[in-house]
């Protein structure tokens, strides 16, 4: 099952579970803006492609709630000197 993680691993924005946020093949989690503007749509921890995650809610939300555990790079995204 897909982990739900909460925030985005670049600028630590909050992104809940129906948040429209990018995640790669990993489940590496970025907002939006990190996704394209400082990353251009590849992850930075293993150079594969950033795509839309899918949501989750209701029930099934629910039953499988979203993750708390908070993930943030080692290093700091590229870009994040000009954030």
């Amino acid at each position: 099952m897909l982990t739900l993680k909460p925030n985005c691993e670049c600028c630590d924005k909050d992104l809940p579970p129906d948040a429209q946020a990018r995640i790669c093949s990993f489940e590496c989690t970025f907002c939006p803006n990190c996704a394209e503007q400082r990353l251009g749509g590849k992850c930075p921890n293993c150079g594969g492609e950033l795509v839309t995650r899918p949501t989750r809610v209701g029930a099934a939300l629910i039953r499988f709630p979203a993750s708390t555990d908070r993930h943030l790079r080692a290093t700091p995204c590229p870009g994040a000197e000009h954030a």
